[in-house]
C-alpha cells in the first residue's frame, strides 16, 4: 500500500465533502436532527392518562378511591360523568383513555366485608398503552382495598394488623423507569448505521456517474487504496457524530453514562467501520447514486430499527425472526451501548458482542475491497 496515493484519495474525498454542503449536512446535521426528533418524540412512558369517573356511590369510601387516582402520577382526572353514554362520548372524542365506574353499593359492601367490585373501561386502540393503564388502575384499586381491609381489622381487633407479605421492588440500571434512558443509546446505533451506510453508498457510485472512475482506473491507484482513501474521511465524520451524540445524550437528554467512555468509542469505531464498508459495497455494486441510496436505506434502517432490539424485545419475536436478527450488526452494537450506558459493564461481559461486531467489520472491508477489484478487472 502506497501511503502517498492513499493520502491523495483521502484528501480528494475530504475536499469534495467540504465543497458539497449536502454531504456535510447529511453527515453531521441529519444525525443530530434525527436524534432530537426521535429522542423527544419516541417515548414509551405512559403518564397523565386522561381519566373520567362515574361515581354512583358518592360515599367517603368512593371519594377515598378517587383520591387515590388523583394522587397517582399516572392519571389525570378530566371530569366526573353521569352514565355510560358520557363515558363512550369521552373515549370516542379522545377526551379520556380510561374510565372508572364505581357502583352504588361500594360503601356498604366495603364496610360489611363483602368484596366490592369497580369497573375499569379502557380504550384499547393502542394495546400497549391500554395494558399499562389497566395495570396502573389495578394498582390504585389494590392499594385502596388493602387500606380498607386493614382498617376493618383495626376496628374489630383494636390493633393494627400487618400484611402477611410486603413487596419491596428495587429497579436496577434504570431506577427512574424512564424510556429515554434505553431509547437514546439504541437510537445512536440505529442513526449511525443508517447515516454511515448512506454516506459511503454514494461515493463510488458518484465516480461512475460523473465519468471520473475511468480516470482513477487508469492511474497506478490500487483497489484497496481507493477504498481506504474514500473510507477515512467518512470515518472521521462518523466519530464526530458519535461524539456529538454522546454529548447530546448527556446534556440534552440527561442519560447516565455509567461505563467506560473509551470503550464506547472503541466499539463505535468498530461499528462505523462495518457500516461504512457496507455502504461502499452497495455503492460498488449499484454504480448509481439513486439506487445506492435507496438500497442503503432498505438494508440499514429497517433491519436496524425493527430487528436490533432497539424498540422491540428480540425474545418476544417469533423464533425464525430471532435467528435472522443474528445477521443484523446493529443488534450487537445496541447491546453494547445499553450495557455500557446503563449497566456500566465492560468487555468481560460484552466480549461476544464485540467479537461479532469486529467480524462483521472485517468481512465488510474484505468484501468491498474484493468487489471493487473485480470491477476494475
Amino acid at each position: 500500500m502506497n501511503g502517498q496515493r492513499l493520502w491523495a484519495v483521502a484528501r480528494k474525498e475530504t475536499l469534495h465533502i467540504v465543497r458539497d454542503p449536502r454531504s456535510l449536512t447529511m453527515g453531521i446535521a441529519i444525525p443530530m436532527l434525527l436524534l432530537i426528533l426521535f429522542g423527544f418524540a419516541l417515548t414509551l412512558d405512559v403518564d397523565d392518562v386522561p381519566l373520567v369517573v362515574w361515581d354512583q356511590s358518592r360515599t367517603p369510601a368512593s371519594r377515598e378511591l378517587i383520591s387515590g387516582f388523583q394522587g397517582s402520577p399516572y392519571f389525570s382526572l378530566q371530569a366526573f360523568v353521569g352514565g355510560y353514554d358520557e363515558i363512550e362520548r369521552a373515549i370516542d372524542h379522545s377526551e379520556a383513555l380510561m374510565a372508572v365506574v364505581i357502583p352504588v353499593d361500594l360503601g356498604k359492601t366495603s364496610s360489611s366485608g363483602l368484596p366490592p367490585s369497580v369497573q375499569i373501561l379502557v380504550d384499547g386502540s393502542d394495546s400497549n398503552t391500554a395494558a399499562l393503564a389497566i395495570g396502573y388502575g389495578e394498582s390504585v384499586v389494590r392499594r385502596w382495598s388493602q387500606t380498607v381491609v386493614l382498617e376493618r381489622f383495626r376496628r374489630l381487633g383494636g390493633q393494627t394488623v400487618a400484611l402477611p407479605l410486603e413487596v419491596r421492588p428495587r429497579i436496577w440500571f434504570n431506577a427512574e423507569m424512564e424510556s429515554k434512558n434505553y431509547i437514546i443509546p439504541g437510537l445512536i446505533a440505529v442513526i449511525m448505521m443508517v447515516i454511515a451506510a448512506l454516506l459511503t453508498s454514494l461515493t463510488v457510485a458518484r465516480e461512475w456517474e460523473t465519468g471520473t472512475m475511468e480516470q482513477l482506473i487508469s492511474t497506478p491507484l490500487k483497489g484497496h487504496e481507493l477504498i481506504l482513501g474514500k473510507f477515512l474521511p467518512y470515518f472521521g465524520i462518523g466519530l464526530l457524530d458519535v461524539l456529538l451524540a454522546v454529548l447530546m445524550g448527556a446534556f440534552v437528554f440527561e442519560v447516565p453514562l455509567r461505563g467506560s467512555l473509551w470503550l464506547l468509542f472503541a466499539m463505535a469505531a468498530i461499528f462505523l467501520t462495518g457500516a461504512l464498508a457496507l455502504g461502499l459495497v452497495i455503492s460498488i455494486v449499484t454504480k448509481g447514486q439513486l439506487l445506492a441510496s435507496q438500497l442503503a436505506m432498505v438494508l440499514t434502517f429497517l433491519p436496524a430499527f425493527l430487528l436490533s432490539g432497539f424498540m422491540y424485545d428480540i425474545g418476544n419475536m417469533p423464533r425464525p425472526i430471532q435467528v435472522i436478527t443474528h445477521l443484523i450488526p446493529a443488534r450487537y452494537f445496541v447491546t453494547l451501548l445499553k450495557g455500557i450506558y446503563l449497566k456500566g459493564v465492560g468487555l468481560e461481559t460484552l466480549a461476544s458482542e464485540a467479537l461479532l461486531l469486529a467480524v462483521f467489520s472485517v468481512v465488510m472491508l474484505l468484501v468491498s475491497t474484493l468487489k471493487f477489484r473485480k470491477n476494475l478487472e
